[in-house]
């Protein structure tokens, strides 16, 4: 796109959008892959005349309100949402809390890449999506409360995610993972300084945890980077694979994802989780079995193992849950 003029970027991103995202039903009479201009109106609750006159370059002076609105529209990412507004002659509104949505190309993308367990977190490491695969392999997170399907609360929390743990080792070492999750959580608080939900996680944590607030205290700039992690997975053993964080700077979203070398046990170990997948109905997403795993994946998908993460120890570990989960 050589011209960046706002109409010129109105054109190019309404042409872009799958009407399929935008809730409207692809038919063989549209003439073009995108959304229609009237489709656009709708959703920006604008005139189709406006509509026409910016896309033209005959309104000059959009409202930051009708920026945003059509920036929503358009399902725009916060960098896409950015360079919209300064087309317009707008200062880029700074984000006012930790974002949840996963764009459908970002989905159309992960699911592409099916044969893989592949998890999506937000910028406080909320699950956000997951693919079959990583059902398989940690079990079903919706068996666990949304407000425990974050990683951090189910590290250094007190919640049903803590205890759903299971022992796993990683080859970063003991703390490299606890760390590099605090120096994260660190770093969204200064892009999101008044997200009252961050805030509330992380003074929660806070409290609940003496460990994080040391980790906090010291935390600096480390990074999430791949490692090998072992899943003690409860129907075929012990499973090693590769794990990989993907970080979308545009959308602040990180992808996680597991692989194996080709032709290795833990690829055929891959291999029967497909077949295992495949053979269920759709609408069943695992084994009650596997549903506990869920909180040691999100262990997994940074750096270090930790068997503090399969929860206190001995007679510390509460006697409900589940017995012989957690491993020695």
């Amino acid at each position: 796109m050589s011209d960046l003029s706002f109409g010129a970027l109105l054109r190019g991103w309404r042409d872009r959008l799958d009407p399929a995202d935008a809730g409207y039903a692809r038919s063989a009479r549209r003439r073009a892959p995108g959304l229609r201009r009237e489709e656009l109106a709708e959703l920006a609750g604008l005139s189709v005349e406006y509509v026409l006159r910016l896309e033209q370059g005959r309104a000059t002076n959009p409202s930051a309100q009708v920026v945003s609105a059509i920036a929503r529209a358009l399902r725009l990412i916060p960098a896409e949402r950015d360079q919209v507004f300064r087309a317009a002659g707008l200062l880029a509104p700074r984000d006012q809390t930790v974002g949840t949505h996963v764009p459908p190309s970002i989905r159309r993308l992960v699911a592409r890449l099916g044969d893989l367990p592949i998890g999506v977190f937000a910028a406080d490491w909320r699950l956000l999506w997951w693919n079959d695969m990583w059902t398989a392999l940690h079990g079903d997170p919706s068996g666990l409360a949304p407000a425990e399907r974050n990683l951090a609360r189910a590290l250094f929390g007190t919640g049903e995610g803590r205890w759903h743990l299971y022992p796993v080792s990683s080859a970063a070492g003991q703390c490299a993972f606890e760390t590099a999750i605090v120096a994260d959580l660190r770093e969204a608080v200064a892009r999101y300084p008044t997200d009252p939900e961050l805030a509330a996680l992380v003074d929660g944590l806070r409290r609940a945890s003496p460990f994080f607030g040391e980790l906090w205290a010291v935390a600096g700039m480390e990074q999430l980077t791949g490692d090998l992690k072992t899943i003690s997975h409860p129907e075929l053993g012990d499973v090693t694979l590769d794990c990989d964080v993907l970080t979308l700077p545009g959308v602040d979203l990180r992808i996680v994802t597991y692989t194996a070398a080709p032709g290795t046990r833990s690829a055929d170990q891959l291999d029967l989780m497909r077949a295992s997948r495949l053979a269920k109905p759709a609408d069943d997403r695992g084994a009650e079995d596997l549903i506990r795993h869920l909180a040691v994946h999100r262990k997994h998908p940074a750096g270090c193992q930790n068997t503090a993460l399969a929860g206190p120890s001995g007679a510390d570990r509460p006697e409900q849950g589940h017995p012989g989960r957690f491993g020695g």
